[in-house]
């Protein structure tokens, strides 16, 4: 064989050789790599190509990044507790239906974003698709998310839009999230005799995680009482009356009208009374200011002042700067 046939040879067994390899031929170490640093709707999708890459794909090790970047902030443990409610529910349903119903039609009856389900046909049995999705991975639960079918308990800042009811406020609410504006829907509990109130276009810095896992109806029982100082960051539970959920206020500790402020001299710390203060309203105001024993606080009010409930401590800089942000323009009345 003359030498120009031999190197033409040995390039097409070398093409060849190349159309023969596949990313499952790289090592374990060098796969997880290029996984780890796919987006969720490639990582999505490259989990419908074969059974051993779904094997990777959905690992929660995965998933557990993307889910703390896009949802940390406003995931808590009611979320996570309504999300294995809701997982096991779906499959006490699916334990009375022939098995059959797992695969694409349960996706797309869940709502997962159309534009991910691209499922390649396996090769060992080209008669069926593959559904990538174990029902209670992080990776169900992401894409349950970002669906906007799934509602999971959060709070909202400045509820209805920052109806001036609610300034310096955050409350309880049901939320589903909108993947076509990047907004989120707010279904807040109903008050006394109101029905359920619905906001629309939520921005994502107007949402946390409740940092208490208290229920809106329930009083938080307060822990810091003997903590707090003239300066101290609060937040405290108010509502209107007894058939309303509590919203979470946000104040400052003040000092007691005999204290002069001085910080030499100050000893509102050691008084069994701790004065309250919320800023935002102009002085004068009946909610200016209230006051709160620091031996037996629970809920404190009536009617017609109406009640507050448990206190909080607010010692993170970043909870502290959010509030700050939402300052009101004007003083409030």
């Amino acid at each position: 064989m003359s030498p120009v046939k031999k190197t033409l040879s040995s390039k097409v067994e070398n093409v060849e050789d190349s159309q023969g390899s596949s990313v499952l031929d790289l090592p374990e170490l060098a796969l997880e790599c290029i996984l780890e640093k796919l987006p969720p709707g490639a990582l999505f999708r490259m989990a419908g190509v074969c059974r051993s890459l779904r094997e990777s794909c959905v690992s929660d090790h995965l998933w557990e990044r993307h889910m703390k970047e896009k949802w940390g902030r406003v995931i808590g443990p009611a979320a996570y507790r309504k999300w294995q409610w809701y997982n096991a529910t779906k499959q006490d349903v699916g334990s009375l239906r022939q098995g059959k119903q797992r695969g694409l039609m349960r996706l797309l009856s869940l709502g997962w974003p159309f534009s991910w389900i691209k499922f390649k046909v396996d090769t060992s049995n080209s008669s069926k698709r593959q559904s990538p999705m174990p029902g209670d991975s992080i990776m169900s639960w992401y894409l349950a998310l970002e669906s906007g079918r799934y509602w999971f308990p959060a709070q909202v800042y400045n509820r209805e839009n920052g109806h001036v009811g609610f300034v310096l406020s955050c409350y309880d609410a049901e939320l589903s999230y909108d993947p076509r504006t990047d907004t989120f829907q707010a279904r807040y509990p109903p008050h006394g005799r109101r029905s359920i109130a619905i906001e629309n276009g939520i921005p994502w810095e107007r949402l946390r995680a409740p940092p208490i896992d208290t229920p809106p109806h329930d009083l938080h029982i307060s822990d810091c009482l003997n903590d707090l100082h003239p300066g101290d960051h609060i937040e405290i539970q108010w509502r209107r009356n007894k058939e309303f959920p509590y919203g979470w206020w946000y104040g400052v500790v003040g000092h007691l009208e005999s204290c002069d402020g001085n910080e030499n001299y100050c000893r509102c710390h050691s008084s069994d009374t701790v004065v309250l203060e919320f800023n935002q309203y102009t002085p004068g105001s009946r909610w200016r200011q209230t006051t709160v024993s620091r031996k037996d606080h629970r809920e404190e009010g009536n009617e017609i002042d109406d009640f507050y409930g448990g206190i909080r401590k607010i010692n993170n800089w970043n909870e502290i700067s959010t509030w700050k942000c939402l300052w009101p323009s004007e003083v409030l009345d």
